[in-house]
């Protein structure tokens, strides 16, 4: 099966982990600072199966793999912990390169050192069964399915499928390349059964408001006629003509007097005329302006929580250790 650098396989990984990255976490075994995650390896269907790891100055800065079952992640701690890991075992890895592209030979390498771990870990009490029953071959048949609880084999070597004359040494995989799968060395690629979780869920309100439009106020203008009157005063000037008699007796003489034909009185006569137009003034100014008024709205809802129910049987012993996240 192809394996995959996570970035290769998914540029965006990142965003299944909450923003978070699983690649640079510091590397722990136990209390001790051993090196750091460098990246890591998927499978065609995007499971995760090795960390690459660095080992600093542990071994000289040396890469190698990491089966996921053999880690415990930490993201709030920001460490990845290699619980087991020995020196020894860096040692006898074989070295990966960023261009080394991983292939079952290369894989079995890697799987042939931890599981030389675990059969030496079960070798002392395999040793009397496999006498007692007078042969040296485990069946393999359920091995191709996932192993849940107890099984024939203990937990740390559940999985692997060997044949040979002991279980120390010359083991004779029962496989080959075309029919491996990652269920037959469960121990070293299952994350399950190093962590059972609950996700224990909860609601929360979400308050978020959203700009609709609630109406519109159009301003506008219109001419209204009306008759308006005015009265203006005017002055006419008019002529008038009086005969009275004179009350002048003296005689004039006679060649003193006038007679002359055509003789005219001139006055000139002048009167008021009104003047009356229309002009257009400024009566009022009309401003338009919008102001926001701050109001405050008040809702409820019933919202639900899981607690979690702890049910022991026996006298089982129990680090309910709720800060630390693997």
């Amino acid at each position: 099966m192809a394996l995959y650098k996570i970035k290769e396989f998914d540029p965006n990984y990142r965003d299944h982990f909450d923003g978070g990255d699983v690649k640079d976490l510091d590397l722990y075994n136990g209390d001790e600072k051993i090196g750091s995650v460098n990246d890591v390896l998927v499978d065609e269907d995007g499971r995760f199966r090795y960390l690459v790891i660095s080992t600093g100055a542990w071994i000289f800065g040396k890469k190698v793999l990491l089966p996921i079952g053999r880690a415990q992640i930490d993201y709030s701690a920001h460490r990845a912990y290699a619980n087991g890991l020995t020196k020894e075992q860096v040692e006898q890895l074989p070295e990966f390169t960023d261009d080394l592209k991983m292939d079952y030979h290369g894989e079995e390498q890697v799987r042939s050192v931890y599981r030389s771990d675990a059969a030496s870990t079960t070798a002392t009490g395999a040793t009397g069964t496999s006498a007692a029953m007078g042969a040296s071959t485990i069946d393999t048949s359920a091995m191709n399915t996932p192993i849940e609880g107890s099984a024939a084999l203990d937990s740390d070597a559940a999985g692997m499928a060997y044949t040979g004359s002991s279980m120390g040494a010359g083991f004779t995989p029962t496989y080959d390349q075309d029919t491996y799968n990652y269920d037959l060395d469960r121990d070293l690629y299952k994350m399950d059964h190093h962590d059972d979780r609950i996700r224990l869920y909860e609601e929360r309100l979400i308050a978020n408001k959203r700009r609709m439009k609630a109406g519109e106020v159009t301003v506008g203008k219109h001419v209204e006629t009306e008759t308006a009157r005015v009265s203006v005063p005017i002055e006419k000037e008019r002529v008038v003509v009086e005969r009275v008699a004179s009350t002048d007796t003296t005689a004039v003489p006679v060649g003193e007097a006038a007679f002359h034909e055509g003789e005219v009185a001139r006055m000139e006569v002048y009167e008021e005329t009104p003047d009356i137009r229309k002009e257009a003034f400024v009566r009022e100014e009309v401003r338009v302006k919008k102001v926001v008024d701050q109001d405050v709205v008040n809702s409820e809802e019933q919202i639900r929580r899981e607690e979690l129910d702890l049910n022991t049987d026996g006298r089982p012993v129990i680090d309910d250790s709720s800060t630390r996240k693997v």
